[in-house]
């Protein structure tokens, strides 16, 4: 009886979820009407003419001009057809081709020397829809893995990126709060509504918590006493120049979370990992758990500092390339792009190599609390 209900729920969710998927996808592929700026979709484009472009960048690159027809789909001239122009390059790195389908935001004007007929320019491409369907995969690839642990994982993801969110907007608003300690409040926050979500409250929970806070923390604090020590020599702050706020707190900060993320992977495969071991054989001694939860550490520490330093590095590519291919060094070029991702990727690993231990002692700790109970 209790396994037909919970099937029927089940299928109840399904069907929820596959409706909100269509109607979610109907809403955003109709949604013009729900924005300000006028937005137009292409009906019909042409390539006018293509000229090679020569300078200080590019050698081989060439700039197109296309003439393109659109479908004004909101605002006062809803239903009206506008004429733009649109000039890209084969590089695509700062414009693209149009084609058509694509919903562009445009301004509009009448050009009266062409009968009335509206005219304007393109501003930016409507992309939510495209947002919306990696979302919706994502979200999928969640459920159909994790199941129940995977809708917990969304909406642990979702609360966090509101405090994220609030968090930075309070700090823009009060510039005299510290940033590096709503960091760390929001560290506390990220910790606590990941772990308790995705796992309930349990000996598992509190060991991968507390190992997640010593490590993180501990990898800050080691961080904070090199770049101290070192008079931060050798870090370009180049990338921050705009900012109006301290930068080299706005660094830390970004250091502080940063660190977070691989440190909670870690410490809750431990956790995990260990209490594993001792729910399949509860009388397992702490010194094999011990070998068995170091054994575990050696396997994922290369693989999750490997994947710090591709997250950080892969972002600068472009311009890694921009500089080699102007003949630049290649010290040069790690040192004016890398300095901070690199920077970022060594405290990463430092609270990764950290946290393998901490999380093991953490959960012999509780596993130890849970044998006398």
């Amino acid at each position: 009886m209790f396994t037909t209900i919970s099937n029927k729920k089940r299928i109840l969710f399904y069907i929820l979820l596959a409706l909100c998927f269509v109607a979610s996808l109907l809403f955003v592929f109709h949604n013009e009407s729900f924005y300000e700026r006028p937005i137009a979709e292409v009906v019909k484009t042409e390539l006018e003419d293509s000229t090679p472009i020569s300078d200080m960048y590019s050698n081989d690159d060439q700039l197109f001009t296309q003439q393109i027809t659109a479908f004004v789909k909101n605002g006062e001239a809803k239903g009206q057809l506008i004429y733009l122009t649109n000039e890209y390059s084969s590089s695509g790195a700062f414009d693209h081709e149009y084609k058509v389908g694509n919903k562009l935001f445009v301004s509009i004007k009448a050009d009266k020397t062409k009968k009335g007929q509206l005219t304007g320019s393109i501003l930016d491409v409507k992309r939510d829809q495209y947002v919306l369907i990696v979302a919706w995969i994502f979200i999928f690839a969640l459920l159909i893995v994790g199941k129940r642990q995977g809708l917990f994982s969304i909406i642990s993801l979702i609360v966090n990126a509101l405090i994220l969110s609030f968090a930075l907007d309070l700090y823009v608003k009060h510039p005299n709060v510290s940033l590096l300690f709503v960091s760390g409040v929001c560290v506390l926050l990220f910790t606590g509504v990941s772990l308790i979500l995705i796992n309930g409250l349990n000996e598992k929970t509190y060991a991968a918590m507390l190992a997640t806070l010593l490590g993180t923390f501990i990898s800050l604090l080691i961080s904070f006493f090199v770049l101290w020590i070192t008079n931060e020599n050798g870090l370009r702050y180049e990338e921050m120049q705009f900012l109006t706020r301290p930068y080299r707190m706005v660094f830390m900060a970004g250091l502080f979370i940063g660190a977070l993320g691989a440190v909670m992977d870690v410490s809750i495969t431990m956790a995990s990992s260990m209490f594993a071991l001792y729910e399949q054989n509860p009388t397992i001694s702490d010194k094999a758990l011990k070998v068995s939860g170091l054994d575990i550490g050696k396997d994922i520490m290369g693989t999750i500092t490997s994947i710090l330093f591709f997250v950080y590095i892969c972002g600068s590519i472009p311009m890694l390339i921009l500089y080699l291919k102007n003949s630049s060094t290649l010290g040069l070029t790690l040192s004016m792009n890398l300095s901070l991702e690199l920077a970022r990727a060594l405290a990463g690993g430092i609270g990764v190599v950290l946290t393998i231990p901490i999380s093991l002692y953490t959960s012999i700790f509780f596993i130890k609390r849970k044998r006398v109970n």
